[in-house]
């Protein structure tokens, strides 16, 4: 057991250069060495948390095990480290000073004048140490959102200045910054790291490591030179270039030894370099999938956004490898869909998901995907708002409730409403009930979603407002959709499937939270078998013809 050592990821000169991902490999290549780590995120936006943000606006919503809305960057951590994280691991403005108001109201502040400094940067500093403090982690790594020089990461910037101060040698900073190619002249230019450092070092933060990601090598010369000017030896000036997948990172880190870097710095000994011998194992697999022909699974969803759905993708991508083929995730915008267009919008899908999502825009166009592919047998896995619509659909087009919808149950309702809000677990800033978290599913023995698991009791992270009304459990069983997983404590029904079609299964909560690297999630896993053996059997039929 160690003295906790913290690692603050920082970035500069231009947002979206993968801080995440650079802390994640850190994490990986420490935890392979045997230490204890954790990663955690703060957020300089002022929101509370991204629960209420439009994923156009930041990306998905991810939700940790005991129930928080998070920054998707929590996924990276937990997919690299096959960790859980909680809400302690993300952190926002909001929160920050919304604990300090909290706080003042109480008179915990004596009636003292409140400050950015000390109480605000106090509030940060503590929430740092927080999850080392409480869990006796070898290393915490703290990745700050944003750029330096915005405005709103200034009280981040001084939390880690004094903390350096404090911690001494348990603490250094790593600078994430780019080079870039300016093809005219043909040059690489490091002006752009030079004066993101110059930003750093005015806030009283002298970087320890930079990490520069350019898409072309960085030759010695220019390390050198980056070195002279930031005041970093050289050795500690690693280039991050482009990489075939984010999961090539710490592989392309631990080359450059950025992890005995780290540990000479803290002043650890530095041993024999961990082969990590599962994690290349699966680059190889993924190496050699990439070469065979893409299986296509089309995604149907409303948001046109690559990160709305990141860890679908990835759940996708991964349960791909595990399979020996590349999963080509093709977005069908669910908007656009209608019964003239179905059929030629998911041409040559293998498989098709149909994605989460709140609000009722897109969701028409999710009915006729479903009923597309359920009267046409392509396996389908609906997830959340997906299974939902799963069951409405049946409802309308097999049971004979045309007017089957989503909405709170009260004496008014009308019988043809098959989809109920759940009673309340916990408040959204929205006003609107949720249920947020793990709980725990009981499997049906014999059910494709025991088979895929291979066990009867599971936990999942949910984040929804609608249960599956079991008043109508038996019409939906008798007419060939069962309830195949049901929660232990409510009886509430946690997925549906059609045993009768070659992969239809929906799930009330999200699998896709759960799958990492080295586990990938079971669901995801046999869904990617029936979109080949499907895709197989579409071909031998196209080959008899």
């Amino acid at each position: 057991m160690v003295e906790t050592k913290y690692i603050f990821v920082t970035g500069g000169v231009a947002s979206s250069l993968g801080k995440g991902i650079i802390a994640s490999s850190i994490g990986k290549l420490l935890q392979a060495r045997g230490y204890n780590v954790t990663i955690q995120k703060f957020d300089p936006y002022i929101n509370i948390d991204p629960g209420t943000l439009n994923p156009y606006e930041h990306g998905e919503c991810y939700v940790t095990v005991d129930g928080h809305e998070a920054d998707l960057d929590l996924g990276h951590y937990e997919r690299f480290l096959g960790i859980e994280t909680t809400k302690a691991n993300n952190l926002t403005t909001g929160r920050i000073y919304k604990s300090v108001i909290d706080k003042e109201r109480r008179g915990d502040y004596l009636g003292k004048t409140i400050q950015v400094i000390p109480h605000i940067t106090d509030e940060i500093k503590r929430n740092v140490k927080l999850l080392g403090n409480k869990f006796k982690f070898d290393f915490v790594i703290t990745e700050i959102g944003g750029t330096v020089g915005d405005i709103e990461s200034l009280p981040y910037l001084e939390s880690i200045r004094q903390l350096k101060w404090e911690l001494g040698r348990n603490a250094l900073c790593v600078h994430l910054t780019y080079v870039p190619y300016l093809a005219a002249a043909g040059e690489l230019k490091t002006k752009p790291t030079q004066h993101s450092v110059k930003e750093l070092q005015s806030a009283g933060i002298q970087p320890d490591i930079i990490v520069m990601r350019a898409e072309h090598n960085l030759n010695e010369n220019i390390r050198r030179k980056v070195a002279q000017f930031c005041n970093v030896n050289e050795k500690a000036v690693v280039q991050s270039i482009d990489a075939e997948t984010i999961y090539e990172v710490p592989i392309l880190m631990q080359e450059q030894n950025l992890d005995s870097i780290i540990l000479e710095k803290v002043g650890l000994p530095v041993s024999d370099t961990p082969k990590l011998g599962p994690w290349r194992n699966f680059l190889e697999r993924r190496h050699a999938a990439q070469k065979k022909a893409p299986i296509h699974i089309a995604l149907v969803g409303k948001y046109d956004l690559q990160d709305a759905y990141k860890s679908i993708r990835e759940a996708l991508s991964q349960a791909g490898t595990y399979n020996d083929r590349k999963v080509e995730v093709d977005f069908v915008n669910s908007e656009k869909l209608t019964d003239d267009n179905v059929a030629e919008a998911l041409k040559g899908k293998a498989a098709v998901v149909i994605g989460p999502g709140f609000g009722e825009r897109g969701i028409p166009g999710k009915f006729v995907a479903i009923k597309y592919t359920r009267t046409h047998n392509i396996p389908t896995f609906g997830i959340c708002l997906g299974m939902q619509c799963m069951a409405i659909e049946f409802a309308r087009d097999v049971l004979g409730y045309a007017d089957a919808n989503s909405r709170e149950m009260d004496e008014k309702t009308p019988h043809n409403v098959i989809v109920i809000m759940e009673e309340q677990k916990s408040i959204t800033n929205m006003g609107g009930t949720m249920r947020l978290g793990a709980y725990e599913c009981v499997l049906q023995k014999g059910s494709k979603a025991y088979e895929a698991y291979g066990k009867e009791h599971i936990q999942e992270r949910h984040r929804h407002r609608y249960e599956f009304n079991n008043n109508y459990k038996k019409e939906y069983e008798a007419a060939g959709m069962k309830c195949v997983g049901i929660n232990p404590e409510s009886d509430l029904v946690e997925i549906v499937e059609i045993p009768t079609l070659k992969w239809f299964i929906g799930t009330q909560f999200h699998p896709e939270y759960s799958s990492t690297v080295l586990k990938p999630h079971p669901l995801f896993l046999s869904f990617v078998k029936a979109a080949i053996e499907n895709e197989k059997g579409e071909q031998a039929t196209t080959d008899k013809q």
